[in-house]
């Protein structure tokens, strides 16, 4: 070829790209030719920025499609209260660490027991943050396969494997400035823990099946009821992982530890139960209340919702009548063997809070804080567990 002739494809006063003409002639192209020419590229420009405007239109309304299904869902599997109930000092001391850090960005790790309302305290964050207009995107870590957890993740394409027959937005792709709550984070096999620590650090990621490099500005939130520091010794969780996670720890602590929030607690589940169920319940009994506040609730907040629920179910009357020896036969199964069993992880927890302390129990770095307990407390529940310095 001996004469070339370019033009760049413009629209909406940016370049798209170039379009070439060439000919085997010297000075093959004339002034008609050009004028021509350039008439043919703006239509070229026209065509091409309309094919890139669609195919950005169809990925928006495909993101949108799967928005829509995400929140249908979690108005589905919503928990039934929408604020966090309790004026103890455990939890207004929960409550300060999430006003202090929901508006830095900064990555939370939420530890406590199952039912303890680790979900609450990641809304509760995200609703105070920058970020609050922005979607909160939640997984639990243990719900779902192994094998089907990379894609929950970061999403797949058509194809990717047997089975995706469509295209998957990931969570992290979803949750674009916003906030990302995976729960149960111990759950994640260490196969994919570098791809999550990777994401984290360089806000990187591939959907599978894909070579193409996706960004993400999602924060995250995380949740374990597991002892993460053991499981790395155990080498079953990443140590940089766990690093990385716990930037700011929040320690939910247990319903028996929060024994004068139980009387609020229960009111505020009766009152929602029995306005569902259309009945009217105007009065608890002391001794069912004193009953409620003095029983061990293994399962938390959740356990006392659902033994609230089904004496509401049961309850006749206008005088709430909870089942109270079907906790006794509760409290019969869970002893002594599972209160050992939460005496040991309760020793464990706090010992590594008093070295990573370095055994200083008051002030505001000290253990009391870090655990959400009066100072006091601390040192009855050492007293209890056997807990002493070393050399002391």
């Amino acid at each position: 070829m001996n004469s070339f002739c370019l033009f760049p494809l413009t629209s909406r006063n940016r370049v798209l790209g170039v379009v070439g003409f060439a000919r085997r002639e010297e000075n093959a192209f004339n002034k008609d030719d050009i004028e021509f020419l350039t008439q043919v590229a703006n239509q070229v420009a026209i065509a091409v920025d309309n094919a890139l405007a669609y195919g950005q239109i169809a990925e928006l309304k495909d993101q949108l499609t799967q928005e829509k299904l995400y929140l249908e869902d979690e108005i589905r599997t919503e928990q039934g209260f929408e604020e966090i109930i309790g004026r103890s000092e455990a939890l207004r001391t929960v409550l300060h660490q999430t006003e202090t850090v929901a508006p830095t960005g900064s990555t939370v790790l939420i530890y406590g027991e199952t039912g303890t309302g680790k979900e609450l305290v990641a809304r509760a964050i995200h609703n105070l943050s920058p970020r609050s207009t922005k979607p909160f995107v939640k997984l639990n870590c243990a719900a779902i396969p192994t094998g089907l957890l990379e894609s929950e993740l970061f999403g797949h394409e058509k194809g990717a494997f047997t089975g995706a027959i469509a295209q998957r937005i990931g969570r992290f792709e979803l949750a674009h400035q916003g906030t990302v709550f995976l729960d149960e984070i111990g759950e994640i096999p260490l196969e994919l823990q570098p791809k999550l620590l990777r994401v984290l650090q360089e806000r990187e990621f591939e959907r599978l099946g894909s070579a193409r490099t996706l960004r993400t500005d999602a924060r995250l939130i995380a949740a374990t009821n597991r002892d993460l520091p053991s499981m790395v010794d155990e080498q079953k969780f990443r140590g940089d992982l766990f690093y990385r996670v716990n930037v700011f720890p929040v320690h939910m602590p247990p319903l028996r530890d929060r024994q004068e929030d139980i009387p609020l607690l229960v009111r505020h589940f009766v009152q929602h139960f029995a306005q569902r169920m259309k009945k009217t319940i105007d009065a608890i009994p002391s001794a069912t209340m004193d009953a409620l506040c003095h029983y061990h609730w293994p399962g938390n907040i959740r356990e006392l919702q659902n033994v609230i629920e089904r004496a509401i179910i049961l309850t006749t009357g206008r005088i709430l009548k909870v089942p109270l020896t079907e906790l006794k036969s509760l409290s019969a199964l869970t002893s002594p063997r599972k209160h050992d069993t939460l005496d040991e992880a309760e020793r464990k927890h706090i010992v590594a809070v008093l070295k990573d302390t370095h055994w200083v129990l008051s002030g505001p770095n000290g253990a009391a804080v870090r655990l959400g307990m009066k100072r006091t407390t601390l040192q009855h529940r050492m007293r209890k567990l056997g807990i002493s310095r070393p050399g002391v």
